[in-house]
């Protein structure tokens, strides 16, 4: 095994050591390479789970789930107002505040409705993701978009500063742009560094000045445009603080786990 693939597996265990809760009715189950290591590792603990069911965020965690002999529940078949008790996914870069850039494998709608729908959501990666600021080493924000207004998304990225928003395709060209499980594009959109809240507090401007774009800011003004379905910037409240405003569950995760090199694991705690 590799060194990346050992980082996410020690991140995985220790991340559902610290949160997977006594006697769970609900867990939420990511997508990505990550999340693989986070059903082994629940699968390690050796509990019963004959009363858990796990809700998937697409295609790819659903078969994770079955091939483990887990059960699992389509989100829209969940109680009407269940919480689930906690929800494990990956991401594609984590910044100081803990604002994540998600949908690298295409499933980023799925994935926040699943967030938004738990008690905590917990983020496992490896130390590649860990980055001060968005888009430092993960080059574009996805986006997901009707198709028959793909084109008119990507002129007002544009307008908003991205400098070459392009639809993502398939590896094998004839097959085209590439659908999320709602059928629906994906577009990927290079944005300038994105500053974080305490930038902001500092006196740095936000607000798209120059190309300069807070990381909740540009997320509302995109998610605006006619044709976004979401936007793979996860911000925002975490499941605890939505919970303590009356609302369900939060974008952000309430502590992300980072597998070093080293083998050990770096841990992140929302503030």
């Amino acid at each position: 095994m590799s060194t990346t693939e050992e980082a996410k597996r020690n991140a995985a265990r220790e991340a559902v050591a610290n949160h997977y809760p006594s006697n769970p009715r609900f867990i939420g189950i990511g997508s990505g390479t990550t999340i693989v290591y986070v059903v082994e590792a629940i699968k390690a603990l050796g509990v019963d789970t004959s009363l858990t069911s796990f809700v998937p965020t697409g295609y790819q965690s659903n078969q994770l789930i079955v091939k483990a002999g887990l059960t699992p529940i389509a989100f829209d078949a969940l109680p009407e107002g269940v919480l689930l008790d906690v929800a494990f996914d990956g991401a594609d870069e984590v910044d100081d505040e803990l604002n994540c850039i998600k949908g690298g494998g295409a499933c980023l709608f799925q994935e926040k409705l699943v967030a938004m729908q738990a008690k905590e959501f917990i983020c496992v990666a490896d130390s590649r993701k860990l980055q001060s600021r968005l888009l430092a080493s993960w080059p574009t924000i996805p986006i997901e978009v009707v198709p028959l207004a793909a084109i008119r998304v990507m002129r007002q990225l544009r307008a908003l500063g991205s400098t070459t928003p392009i639809l993502r395709h398939s590896l094998i060209l004839k097959e085209g742009p590439i659908k999320t499980d709602q059928g629906f594009f994906i577009v990927d959109a290079p944005f300038r560094q994105l500053i974080v809240a305490s930038d902001v507090a500092q006196g740095q401007e936000g607000s798209g000045k120059d190309g300069v774009w807070e990381v909740e800011t540009l997320a509302r003004e995109i998610k605006q445009i006619q044709g976004v379905l979401e936007v793979g910037l996860f911000y925002g409240l975490t499941g605890p603080q939505a919970q303590a405003a009356g609302k369900a569950g939060g974008q952000k995760p309430v502590a992300a786990y980072f597998g070093m090199p080293d083998g050990s694991v770096s841990v992140r705690k929302a503030k």
